[in-house]
């Protein structure tokens, strides 16, 4: 029996690797000065991975559950090495189309099933504790970027960028390679180890599953739909700002522009905690609470952010912010298991990852498109907590249908437990 401990480590290997695509912007600078490309030529780059990370995950969903995780995981080895190496080549032949190809289309599909690939199985794995397991490994997501950043930028000062692309593209294949081969789904029904008697004697819950439905009769309820959009908006509201929180910091509270940068570094870490932290919450205060929270402490923040001067509590607030972008990642696959169960969650929770593409495409954008119009970062924040109102009303819109299923639920426990009675009578 493998040991679900490693298990999570592995999924933490695949996301540590993958979440390098969060440290695009170190290639930016020297790729300018090699080939004197614009910034929206680079960025363009990171834009079409992010792109193909939701089309991939929500089109390969199902191989990801007919498969497995460990072939699910070798395929994301095999696209995301090929992409990062063929970068490299990109980069030789002096191509921009290729590097398109290699890192934003082939790198992005490598992106979304390695994204998925090892959460469908943390979530089986750990019927007790959902909400931190699969908080573990989009950790490693979350914090992928402070770790790839240094190395980037180290080896592109030594061995240029060309070369950089090559180590990178063999260590992440290699690394992902190694952490797919010992992927694997639990047993069926199966349990830890003394779970069953916690549970017996009323220490412990298990995991509710609500409802088992395949991701094709998912999408046709009202609380899929609920769940995409909230994280549609948590995700468009929170990669609006950090795609301005350095020039908002400098206008809002007066910073120097390296001290916005460094400031931007150390909140990003917050990212990688609230995956985490929120995640493991969750477990204890239930995933409906957890995200009503997430809306609630965001409507506060984007209304008064624009008139906070004082750093300290202009820091905080950011901070708060950043918790609850990365929580929301964390949270969905364990809210995605306890409203449809675990028969096809990675399929599902590729479908729902495509409100993840659509947000990375809308908010910097419109963010942008307001400082454009404005000239300030103001009027976005403001609609943006408008956004977090509606949020917010979907949060609660979904705890109603949570009442009905559980009311069904329990009512069919009911009979079949008195059917078992009579027929034992």
């Amino acid at each position: 029996m493998k040991n679900r401990w490693l298990i999570a480590l592995s999924a933490v290997g695949i996301h540590i690797s993958i979440g390098s695509v969060y440290a695009w912007s170190n290639f930016t600078n020297p790729l300018k000065q090699l080939f004197g490309w614009s910034d929206q030529e680079v960025a363009l780059t990171f834009s079409i991975a992010i792109l193909f990370l939701g089309l991939s995950a929500a089109f390969l969903g199902h191989f990801v559950e007919k498969h497995g995780p460990r072939k699910s995981g070798l395929l994301a080895a095999i696209f995301f090495g090929l992409g990062v190496t063929g970068s490299g080549l990109a980069v030789a032949l002096g191509s921009k189309y290729l590097l398109y190809l290699f890192y934003g289309v082939l790198g992005g599909i490598g992106l979304g099933v390695g994204y998925i690939a090892p959460v469908s199985t943390l979530v089986k794995w750990f019927p007790d504790r959902r909400g931190l397991a699969t908080g573990l490994a989009i950790m490693g997501f979350g914090f992928a970027a402070a770790i790839a950043s240094p190395v980037m930028n180290s080896l592109i000062d030594s061995v240029g960028v060309q070369n950089t692309f090559f180590i990178l593209g063999i260590t992440y294949f290699v690394i992902m390679t190694v952490s797919s081969l010992y992927l694997e789904k639990p047993p069926e029904g199966w349990l830890p180890e003394g779970f069953q008697e916690k549970v017996k004697a009323g220490k412990a819950k298990p995991s509710l599953d609500l409802a088992q439905l395949t991701a094709n009769e998912a999408v046709k309820t009202r609380r899929f739909w609920y769940l995409w959009f909230m994280l549609f908006i948590n995700v468009t509201c929170g990669i609006a700002v950090l795609a301005v929180a350095k020039p908002l910091a400098v206008e809002s509270i007066g910073i120097s522009q390296t001290a916005a940068a460094a400031l931007v570094g150390a909140i990003g870490v917050f990212n990688g905690l609230g995956r985490i932290g929120w995640a493991s919450a969750s477990d204890y205060i239930g995933r409906p609470n957890t995200y009503t929270t997430f809306f609630v402490l965001q409507i506060l923040i984007f209304f008064l952010l624009p008139n906070v001067s004082i750093k300290w509590l202009f820091v905080v607030m950011l901070t708060i912010v950043y918790t609850c972008y990365g929580g929301g990642f964390a949270c969905i696959p364990a809210y995605i298991g306890d409203l449809f169960g675990t028969k096809q969650l990675g399929a599902i929770h590729g479908y729902i990852l495509t409100a993840w593409a659509a947000a990375g495409l809308v908010g910097p954008m419109f963010a942008a498109y307001i400082k454009d119009t404005t000239g300030s970062y103001e009027g976005s924040l403001a609609f943006f907590g408008g956004l977090f109102v509606i949020a917010l009303v979907l949060s609660l819109l979904v705890r109603i249908d949570i009442r009905q299923m559980r009311a069904q639920y329990e009512q069919t426990a009911y009979v079949s437990t008195t059917k078992e009675q009579s027929h034992h009578v």
